[in-house]
Order: C-alpha cells, then sequence, then structure tokens
C-alpha cells in the first residue's frame, strides 16, 4: 500500500467525494486508511454511572480504492512514483513530480 500515515488524502467516491483529510492510521490488511474527519457514523454511547447516554460521531476506514494522494503542488489527485535521491529511495507525485 502507498500510503502512508499523515498523507494528505482526496476521497474519489462515496459521500465524502471531493473532500480532503489527513491519513491518520492505514489498515493494510483490510486495504483501508482512516482519514481524519472523513466518513463519520454515529454510535450510540450506552450510559454508565458516571456518564449520560449519548450519540457520538466515530470516524469509519475507507477502501484504499477510493482515495487518492493529493499533489503537493496543484492539490490535486494524483498517482505515486519513486526515485533514488542521493542513494535513498523517495516518493514522488507522478502529476509534479515533487517529493511527497
Amino acid at each position: 500500500m502507498n500510503i502512508r500515515k499523515g498523507d494528505n488524502v482526496i476521497v474519489l467516491k462515496g459521500k465524502d467525494n471531493g473532500k480532503k483529510g489527513k491519513v491518520v492510521k492505514v489498515f493494510p490488511k483490510l486495504n483501508a486508511v482512516l482519514v481524519e474527519g472523513l466518513n463519520m457514523k454515529k454510535r450510540h454511547k450506552k450510559p454508565t454511572r458516571t456518564e449520560k447516554g449519548s450519540t457520538i460521531d466515530i470516524a469509519h476506514p475507507i477502501r484504499r480504492s477510493n482515495v487518492a494522494l493529493l499533489d503537493p503542488k496543484t492539490g490535486k489527485a494524483t498517482r505515486l512514483g519513486s526515485k533514488d535521491v542521493n542513494g535513498k529511495k523517495v516518493r514522488v507525485a507522478r502529476k509534479s513530480g515533487q517529493e511527497v
């Protein structure tokens, strides 16, 4: 999976289509990513002795195929490539050629 924690992505499909966010967590086995503030769903919280019951919003994972990496230069969706810089492999945006 070429998307990592901390990358900026754009959602390509679904109810959050076109929205941008930062990757909080990556699930390689599920082929999914958790994006901050996107794909929010309501969950009911059961009351306890100290707290009242309530509904809370929780971010759910999005399939990897439904998100794309943001180009740092243009801010549009791009694919990822790699190139060698001083003997190290660096991730590069395909559209602009800038490091990610």
